[in-house]
């Protein structure tokens, strides 16, 4: 029960059929209340005509006697009970009347006396019991004779209600047929109209059969347009996923080469029994160490720039990194400003890496300023961009881009291994900004660096 409810294919036809039944029984109802309408004011024009037809051959003596110039032609009122009467009589006692003339399709029967108020000029449209008990639409008349004895006259023409019954039945079972028939091909429309409509979907998941088999590296053919921006998101997921792949792969194997190294040192300094083994080893698991963090960093930017909803605060963080710089610095008494920073900046990122790029970044600038490094902050057009510089001897546009070389330095004699920068530019890159040395308004070299703003 649970598949069918989740079957795209039988919500639609679900839909698309009861909107279909609602829309024909709808339509027959109103088409059936117009014919039945139609078919009751017909009779009642027919009635209309039959009355003054009979008002048109009335004739009244001197002697009162009422007759007809011409029957009314109509055979019916010669065929005894066939459903249509007329009588013509007077005003007996109360609301009886007494009758004078009536139709041979009476036969030995009379219409009802009935109560109405009849005035000269207007007709009265009333139902009554007929002959055998069968109702009747009847319309009367009050006539006043110019001449003779008689002062008023009353003419009733009747109609068996079954004359307009039977048609609206007929009517109505072939109209339930005819709508019947139309909602089943609506339905086989509904049904052809919905495995069309999904076939792209159909031919989707060929597609995905086949990237899953290894038989294709991405969903190609044509798709409507309703399709084609899940097939391209599709894709550009797949080509993302492939890069990170590839990156991936590269990074083991750069992480892979840069331990090697170490490690053929300290195995060669075992073999040789080399007296400083101690000294060496420390160095080289301090290279190792180095490496390994700054591949990790790299790999855990990577996976946060696929999370939404970071939000870091740069002011609390560039705070946290200014106190471990004074204590870094402690004998030099660097003042680090950031009053250039405002409170409502947030990076759309890890905290963590945040403070892998801007620590790097003040470590850097402390370590070449002499008195002061001053970070300011930005945000404009979704990008925060942050600048630290310092008030150092700066650097040239080609020793510029060559800090930010992984394993090189500015300056050999300074301590360091020649990743920071490096990292700042590779974790800047994963998070879609940018990283570069410029010269600074201390006279220093300025970092600056842009990241996605939250």
């Amino acid at each position: 029960m649970k598949a069918r409810h989740r079957s795209l294919r039988l919500r639609l036809l679900a839909v698309t059929l009861a909107w279909t039944l609602l829309s024909v029984a709808l339509a027959g109802w109103v088409i059936q209340r117009m014919f039945r309408q139609h078919i009751q004011a017909q009779l009642q024009s027919e009635l209309g005509i039959h009355l003054n037809q009979l008002t048109a051959s009335l004739q009244v003596d001197e002697q009162g006697r009422v007759s007809l110039s011409t029957l009314p032609p109509d055979p019916r009122f010669s065929h005894p009970f066939s459903g249509l009467y007329w009588q013509i009589s007077v005003p007996a006692e109360g609301t009886r009347f007494a009758q004078l003339l009536r139709s041979r399709s009476l036969w030995d029967a009379h219409l009802p006396d009935v109560a109405g108020d009849l005035e000269p000029g207007r007709d009265v449209a009333l139902q009554a019991p007929g002959p055998d008990g069968k109702p009747l639409r009847m319309r009367l008349r009050e006539v006043h004779p110019a001449e003779g004895p008689v002062d008023t006259l009353i003419l009733a023409v009747a109609a068996d209600e079954a004359l307009w019954v039977e048609p609206v039945s007929r009517f109505d079972r072939m109209l339930a047929m005819a709508l019947g028939i139309l909602a089943l091909g609506m339905a086989a429309a509904a049904w052809m109209l919905v495995g069309f409509g999904l076939r792209p979907l159909v031919r989707l998941r060929e597609r995905l059969a086949a990237l899953r088999e290894g038989r294709s590296d991405r969903i190609e053919g044509e798709f409507p347009m309703e399709v084609r921006p899940l097939v391209e998101d599709f894709n550009l997921v797949l080509g993302r996923n492939a890069e990170s792949l590839e990156r991936a792969r590269m990074q083991a194997g750069n992480l892979a080469h840069a331990l090697k190294t170490p490690l053929a040192v300290m195995a060669n300094a075992a073999q040789a029994e080399d007296p400083a083994l101690p000294r060496l080893v420390a160095e080289q698991v301090e290279a190792a160490r180095r490496q390994v963090d700054y591949h990790l960093a790299r790999a855990r930017a990577a996976a946060a720039v696929r999370v939404t909803g970071l939000r870091s605060p740069i002011l609390p963080l560039l705070q946290g990194l200014v106190r471990v710089m004074d204590r870094v610095h402690a004998e030099r008494g660097l003042r680090y400003d950031l009053e250039g920073v405002p409170g409502d900046l947030a990076f759309r990122g890890e905290a963590q890496d945040f403070q892998e790029m801007l620590g790097n970044v003040l470590d850097n600038a402390g370590k070449w300023a002499r008195r002061q490094v001053r970070v300011t902050a930005r945000r404009q057009d979704g990008e925060l961009t942050i600048r630290v510089e310092d008030d150092g001897p700066g650097l040239s546009p080609e020793r510029a881009e060559m800090v930010f070389e992984r394993g090189r330095r500015a300056d050999e004699r300074t301590p360091g291994s020649g990743l920071g920068l490096g990292i700042v530019r590779d974790l800047a890159d994963l998070y879609g900004g940018w990283a570069r040395i410029e010269a600074g308004d201390l006279g220093g070299a300025r970092v600056v660096i842009t990241l996605p703003a939250a």
